[in-house]
C-alpha cells in the first residue's frame, strides 16, 4: 500500500511539473510573439537623437554577404538599433553600471559635480602630426610663414583632472601636456600659444565661486563659450593684443537643454540638459560668407540648430570647408587664416574683433590645402592652427592640413 501511495504522489508531482513546464513554454512563446509583433509595428527611426548617430538599415542580401557573415551581422545591428524602448533600456543599463561602482563607461568618466569627462588616449601618431604641421610651415612661401601659431587645447580630462573618480587611470596624469611639449620641441618654426595656464587658473577660481561658469560642458567634449573666452585672453596676451573685457559682449543664454556628444555615449536620459551661452559684440559689422553653400549672413550663429539635438552646431553654422568672415569695425586691418576643429567655432566671436578678415578652414572638407590658399593671398598676416588634444591624433583633417 505504501508503494502504491508513493507512486500516486510521484504521478501527481510529475503532472504538476509538466503543467509548470507547459506554462513556462507558453509564457515564453507568448512573450516572443508579443515582442515580435511589437517590433514589427513600432515605428523605425533612421536617426537616434539621444545617441546623435544614424541607426542601422536593414542589410541588402547578396550571396557574398551571406557567405562572409556580413548579412547576419547587419541583421543583428538592425535589431539592436531598433529594439523597442531602446533609450529606456540604455538608461537602465547605464544606471545599473553606475550603481555597481563602475567609474568609466564607453571611455567616459562619471566625474564629480555632474561632469561626464572623456578619457584621453595618448597619441600613436606623433610623427605623422609633426610631419603634417611641418609640411604646412614649409609649403607657405609668403610673409605669413613667419607668423604661424599653434594652439593645442587641453580638454576637461586635464583641466578638470581633480574631478575624475579616484580610481580613474587618467587621475593625476597630464599626458596631454606632455604631448604638447613633445610637439613644441619638434616644431621650432611654429609659435605655440599656451592656453593651459589660463584655463587652470580659471578652474581654480571656480572652486571659490558659488555661481561659477564652467569652462567645459558637463555633457559634451567641447569647451564652453566662457572657456573659449579665457583662451582668447591667453591668445591676446601672447600676441600683444588688448583683449576685450567680458562686459563688451552681450551674453545670451540661448538654451538650457543641451546634451552633447559625451551624453550620447552614455545615453542616460535622466542626465539634465545644460546651458549654452553666446557672446556678441553689438559694435561689430560682420559679413559671414559660407563659400560652399553661397549663404551670406551677418551673424556667427545659426539658431535653427537650437531646435535639434546637435545644438553646438549653432556656432558657425556647423561644418563648412571654408568660411570668409569680414568685420568692418575690427581694430586692425590684419587678415587671419584659421585652420581648426570644432573647438575653434566658439572662439571666433572673440577673434573677429581684432582681424578685418578671417578665413576659416575645416581641412576635413577643404580639398585644396590651406597652404596654397595662403600663398595665393599675400594679404594674409596671421595663421592660427587650433585643435583640441582629443582631436589632434584622430581627426582626419590633419591629413589635409598642408
Amino acid at each position: 500500500m505504501q508503494n502504491e501511495s508513493n507512486k500516486k504522489e510521484d504521478y501527481l508531482l510529475a503532472g504538476v511539473r509538466n503543467v509548470g513546464n507547459i506554462i513556462i513554454v507558453m509564457t515564453v512563446t507568448l512573450a516572443i510573439l508579443v515582442f515580435g509583433v511589437w517590433f514589427m509595428l513600432s515605428p523605425k527611426r533612421e536617426f537616434s537623437e539621444s545617441e546623435n548617430r544614424q541607426l542601422a538599415l536593414w542589410p541588402t542580401y547578396t550571396f557574398q554577404s551571406l557567405k562572409d557573415g556580413s548579412y547576419m551581422s547587419g541583421i543583428q545591428r538592425y535589431l539592436s538599433d531598433h529594439f523597442p524602448v531602446r533609450d529606456q533600456f540604455m538608461t537602465l543599463k547605464t544606471k545599473s553600471e553606475i550603481m555597481m561602482g563602475k567609474q568609466e563607461i564607453n571611455n567616459i568618466y562619471v566625474a564629480k559635480d555632474g561632469f561626464l569627462i572623456e578619457a584621453y588616449d595618448e597619441p600613436k601618431q606623433n610623427e605623422k602630426i609633426i610631419n603634417q604641421f611641418g609640411k604646412l610651415y614649409q609649403n607657405i612661401t609668403t610673409d605669413a610663414r613667419n607668423n604661424i601659431k599653434l594652439m593645442l587645447v587641453p580638454t576637461a580630462v586635464t583641466v578638470y583632472n581633480d574631478k575624475l573618480p579616484a580610481g580613474a587611470p587618467d587621475k593625476g596624469n597630464l599626458l596631454q601636456l606632455e604631448t604638447i611639449e613633445k610637439l613644441r620641441e619638434a616644431l621650432p618654426g611654429l609659435k605655440f600659444i599656451d592656453c593651459y595656464d589660463g584655463l587652470l587658473e580659471a578652474a581654480r577660481a571656480e572652486k571659490n565661486a558659488s555661481g561659477f561658469t564652467p569652462l567645459y560642458y558637463r555633457t559634451d567634449h567641447h569647451w564652453t563659450t566662457y572657456g573659449a573666452y579665457v583662451s582668447y585672453r591667453e591668445y591676446c596676451k601672447a600676441e600683444g593684443i588688448e583683449p576685450l573685457p567680458e562686459s563688451a559682449f552681450t551674453k545670451t543664454v540661448v538654451t538650457d537643454s543641451f546634451r552633447g556628444t559625451v551624453y550620447s555615449k552614455l545615453n542616460d536620459t535622466t542626465v539634465p540638459g545644460e546651458e549654452i551661452t553666446i557672446y556678441e559684440n553689438p559694435d561689430n559689422a560682420l559679413t559671414v560668407d559660407y563659400t560652399d553653400s553661397h549663404e551670406v549672413t551677418d551673424t556667427l550663429y545659426n539658431r535653427e540648430y537650437l531646435e535639434k539635438k546637435d545644438k553646438y552646431s549653432m556656432f558657425l553654422n556647423n561644418l563648412h570647408p571654408l568660411i570668409e568672415i569680414t568685420n568692418e569695425t575690427a581694430d586692425s586691418d590684419k587678415v587671419m587664416v584659421l585652420i581648426k576643429d570644432s573647438y575653434a567655432n566658439s572662439i571666433v566671436p572673440f577673434l573677429v574683433n581684432h582681424y578685418k578678415k578671417i578665413y576659416v578652414f575645416d581641412t576635413r572638407y577643404y580639398r585644396f590645402g590651406p597652404a596654397s590658399f595662403i600663398n595665393q593671398h599675400p594679404e594674409v598676416t596671421d595663421v592660427l592652427i587650433l585643435y583640441n588634444m582629443n582631436t589632434i591624433d584622430t581627426d582626419l583633417g590633419i591629413g589635409g592640413i598642408f
